[in-house]
């Protein structure tokens, strides 16, 4: 408390020459004078309460002995925080969060039929309806569990056609008391590999992800399983880590074993260069043998769409960069982001083609590759500008086993999705967002989408998303 008086004292002084104007040397004197005293009065009071305390305390110790020990904690500093989510959330008052999204589509094509040529899409890897859409709403809850554990849950609800759905996205726990710079997670998570794939939509500098995780992760990987990472004490940031998954999630399928179908291995690093700037680098591997892995085939002409499934072995490689400017290290005026990541996968194994009545069986070996480059650039305080260009290509061998009902090989190729017939997706896209607090944003965007083989596809959506509630702080 006597903090706060030099504090006033010291603003007092700042004071004189201004005083000195208009009041004469007699009229400081006396200013001083009264303030010295008030500071006199003011520590004489806080010594007063100071000894009263201690002489409630002792006789409380001599009353209850047994009360001693809560007075002794209640004298000693508070512990620091433990590692984890914020000290004020626990396990009865947990940070809780809403996150709400949605935005308004327009297209100049059709966007049900959309497809990447040459890749078999999950579930999720579609695009979002045209005109007014309510995005996915994430209730987010946080909490040190104890000393020992902290604990998160995200819930997502989203429109699937006429109905809305509730997915339970992310239900984990981290252990906070791991020896020699170990960390864990167990539950339902998103993986860390590549470099996005761990944030949730309302991080993107996008309204949508990169094409190569819309390919190849069905926009986010997230499975049932465990983690172990280490941080290594070196200068530089160094973390290593692997991951076992269940397997049911794509680009798995079915999970076959116990200990789950899925594993990973990832190499991150990261530094400062001077003040002004910062950057991450790391490296990623993804292992699956996926069982019945289900996508959306594409039919041949005249016919409906087609099923088509996956098993076998795919293996993927995530090669990721990071660079962050901002002056001084204050990103509050301006900052810049540049972001890139790589993908590289191998699969071999069958897939299986349905369309009504008519079942071909191939026999699949590809390597498909993908990258994309972004760069977001905050100009002045709330105002961002980005810039990014997506890019895949698909090296696919298929050969009929089995033609079913179909009535050429050729036809089982095209209605499997694979078949690439030798074009490129690829995609540019710019945004533009405001906002006016951490907890609002609102963005425009445009894509001139050209991942059809036979259509360019004009594509604009405003977004808008809103944050109600204690949110921590996003990583780098």
């Amino acid at each position: 408390m006597s903090k706060r008086v030099t504090a006033t004292a010291i603003g007092a002084a700042l004071l004189m020459p201004s005083l000195a104007h208009g009041e004469t040397s007699d009229e400081i004197s006396a200013i001083r004078r009264e303030l010295e005293s008030m500071r006199e009065a003011y520590e004489l009071r806080l010594r007063e309460l100071e000894g009263r305390l201690e002489q409630a305390e002792a006789r409380a110790r001599e009353q209850d002995p047994a009360t001693a020990p809560l007075v002794e904690a209640q004298q000693a500093s508070p512990p620091p925080p433990q590692a984890g989510y914020p000290s004020t959330a626990n396990s009865f008052n947990p940070a809780i969060s809403v996150i709400l999204q949605g935005s308004l589509n327009s297209y100049s094509q059709n966007p049900d039929d959309y497809d990447l040529p040459g890749f078999q899409l999950g579930g999720e890897a579609g695009l979002a309806a045209e005109g007014f859409t309510l995005d996915e709403t994430e209730i987010i809850a946080s909490a040190n569990v104890d000393h020992l554990f902290a604990a998160q849950t995200t819930i997502a609800l989203h429109d699937y056609g006429d109905e809305t759905e509730i997915e339970l996205e992310e239900a984990y726990v981290d252990p906070l008391a791991l020896p020699v710079g170990l960390g864990g997670r167990f539950g339902r998570f998103y993986s860390d590999i590549g470099y996005l794939n761990r944030f949730h939509p309302h991080s993107w500098d996008f309204r949508d992800n990169p094409l190569v995780y819309r390919a190849y992760l069905d926009n986010q990987y997230g499975d049932d399983g465990v983690r172990l990472s280490w941080i290594a004490p070196t200068d530089i940031y160094l973390t290593l880590g692997a991951e076992r998954f269940a397997g049911n999630n794509f680009p798995a399928g079915e999970s076959q074993r116990t200990l789950g179908d899925v594993q990973s291995l990832y190499l991150k690093l990261g530094g400062d260069v001077g003040t002004s700037h910062a950057w991450q680098a790391g490296l990623s591997g993804l292992w699956v043998d996926a069982h019945d892995r289900a996508g959306g085939g594409h039919a041949h002409a005249g016919e409906a769409d087609a099923e088509a499934s996956f098993s076998g072995d795919s293996t993927l490689a995530i090669a990721e960069a990071v660079w962050r400017w901002a002056p001084q290290g204050n990103p509050r005026q301006r900052n810049l982001k540049l972001q890139s990541e790589f993908f590289y996968r191998d699969e071999s194994g069958d897939v299986t083609v349905s369309e009504g009545a008519a079942d071909g069986l191939l026999d699949y070996d590809g390597t498909q590759k993908g990258w994309y480059a972004q760069a977001v650039y905050q100009f002045v305080p709330h105002w961002r500008l980005g810039l990014r260009y997506d890019w895949l290509s698909a090296d696919n061998d298929l050969a009929a086993l089995d033609l079913g009902g179909f009535a050429d090989a050729d036809a089982l190729v095209a209605a499997s999705g694979l078949d690439s017939d030798g074009h490129d997706p690829q995609r540019w896209s710019g945004m533009l967002d405001w906002s006016p607090s951490e907890f609002s944003r609102l963005r425009l965007q445009y894509n001139r989408d050209e991942s059809r083989a036979d259509a360019t596809d004009h594509q604009w959506t405003l977004q808008y998303l809103m944050s109600i509630g204690s949110h921590g702080a996003h990583e780098f």
